[in-house]
């Protein structure tokens, strides 16, 4: 379990970028939720910490996507893989976040492919 922040520090509307391997965004939406993701975008390197929070709802400020903070689908392209999601534990005042036993995902701008090929790993 990883110690965040003080509930207080992080505002409604607000993101905490966690600088582990691979960085974590711990978002406290508008209504009150806190969630925690990876922190870089499926589709192309860029730091979701940097973008746009709307509702329960993460936009990539490179292209666009969007991402549920919930389930870490992807709600708007062009990202296509989903985000790994973390547990998070607010208690006595403060945040936690319990991170994932999944396994990071690829890269991004990693597409699946044929194995041994340059440049593609295989899925």
């Amino acid at each position: 379990m990883i110690l965040v922040c003080p509930i207080a520090a992080l505002p409604r509307g607000e993101v905490y970028r966690l600088g582990t391997d691979p960085p974590i965004a711990v978002f406290h939406t508008d209504d009150g939720e806190v969630y925690a993701v990876d922190d870089t975008c499926t589709y192309q390197d860029a730091s979701l910490a940097d973008g746009r929070l709307e509702g329960g709802q993460m936009e990539c400020p490179l292209h666009a996507s969007r991402f549920d903070l919930r389930t870490g689908r992807v709600d708007g392209p062009p990202a296509k893989l989903p985000l790994r999601t973390h547990r998070v534990i607010v208690e006595d005042g403060t945040v936690y976040v319990v991170p994932s036993p999944e396994p990071p995902g690829p890269r991004p701008g990693v597409r699946a492919g044929t194995a041994g090929s340059a440049g593609v790993e295989a899925r």
